[in-house]
């Protein structure tokens, strides 16, 4: 198996020093059980998805993590939310105390932390493998094969192909736990709905488009989709907001967090069918908007991720807010550059001024210009740290 490096264990490994508990969170098969252990080796591993395991230690929750304090990791702790309390009373006993806790449930896991170590915990995300991880590797894969591949570890690191990988992730995690949280019985219309998402991508959530195409109402759909964003499925990207006069759209975009998901539940399965799949370009944007979304989770940052369009149709693909000042992207899956791909840039800069620091056109060709005025760079090359 080959290993690749886990660019949030460099924050890990600094924020360990400063607090007793680090929660890593994330999607399933993310690698949030192998980044722990690569980065603290010599602590004490449980995996509590062994209901064995669970009725063992709350027999004595308190002693067992008493016993193990100073060097633990729990994963898959949202199977136990009775035992956040006990970790509160052991870190606070004892200040030397150091806890890794580990869930792929956002919801449970992050209710459990608020109200049991706020003020205890440093909580990180830890998404599928970025382009940017994986390095020289992507340099030798087409666009296509990257988009189809995602970013599973098992994809990369075992050789595993992606269609097995998503086909076992989709009817394992999404369609089993998904399902039974939400106690849905009518498997057909969630099947439906999560694929009608992945036609949607790039464009913006209107529950009651999707309540007319599936015949479930628009409350319930909205139950559904923010369960699929808590079990990092899907994220959403919010509309850019400034009181600059205009009317601006309030509803957010739909992104897939694994684009070889995304292409699994849009029956797309080998790069022939990618290539001249209608919704290949939202793909492209999917890709590189996660890439964005990767990068600053990893570096330990909230996301600050957004887009522009007002009224008039006027858009930018992606804002990032970074010190006060925002970046610009367009994003293209081109592999040629035209000039009408900076309209959208453009009309930013005029209407934001000087707080628009750099504007850039990302796509799917081979030159790289970067400059702080309508630069232009492959997705391969994103000059992240400006």
């Amino acid at each position: 198996m080959k290993h690749i490096n886990r660019e949030l264990s460099n924050e890990l490994k600094r924020v360990h020093e400063l607090y007793s508990v680090l929660v890593v969170t994330g999607p399933r098969q993310s690698g949030k059980t192998t980044l722990c252990k690569k980065v603290f080796p010599d602590y004490h591993y449980i995996n509590l998805e062994d209901l064995s395991i669970r009725e063992q230690i709350m027999l004595a929750p308190k002693a067992f993590l008493q016993q193990y304090s100073r060097g633990l990791i729990l994963d898959e702790v949202q199977n136990i939310p009775e035992l956040f309390s006990y970790v509160q009373v052991v870190v606070d006993e004892d200040e030397d105390s150091k806890i890794i806790l580990t869930g792929s449930r956002n919801f449970a896991l992050m209710e459990s932390v608020t109200q049991s170590l706020a003020g205890r915990a440093a909580v990180f995300t830890l998404l599928p493998i970025s382009l940017k991880e994986l390095g020289n590797e992507i340099q030798q894969k087409n666009t296509d094969e990257l988009i189809l591949n995602g970013g599973y570890p098992a994809v990369w690191g075992k050789g595993i192909p992606v269609q097995d990988i998503s086909r076992n992730y989709y009817t394992t995690y999404v369609e089993r736990d998904v399902r039974q949280l939400l106690n849905i019985q009518d498997v057909n219309s969630f099947q439906i709905f999560i694929r009608l998402c992945a036609g949607r991508i790039g464009t913006e959530l209107n529950l009651n488009a999707l309540s007319n195409e599936t015949g479930v109402s628009s409350p319930t759909l909205k139950q559904w989709f923010s369960v699929l964003e808590a079990s990092y499925i899907v994220f959403k990207l919010p509309p850019f907001y400034k009181n600059i006069g205009k009317r601006l759209v309030k509803s957010p975009k739909i992104y897939f967090t694994d684009t070889g998901l995304a292409c699994f539940l849009l029956g797309i399965e080998n790069e022939k069918q990618l290539e001249t799949h209608p919704l290949r370009g939202a793909l492209f944007e999917n890709m590189v908007v996660l890439e964005f979304l990767k990068n600053r989770l990893n570096s330990g940052k909230l996301p600050y991720l957004y887009f522009y369009r007002d009224k008039s149709q006027k858009e930018v693909d992606l804002i990032e807010k970074n010190a006060g000042l925002i970046n610009g992207y367009e994003i293209k899956s081109a592999k040629a550059f035209n000039k009408s791909f900076v309209d959208g840039l453009n009309y930013l800069r005029r209407i934001l001024g000087d707080e628009v620091a750099s504007t850039q056109v990302i796509y799917d060709g081979e030159l790289n210009i970067f400059s702080p005025e309508n630069g232009m760079c492959n997705f391969r090359n994103i000059p992240f740290d400006k």
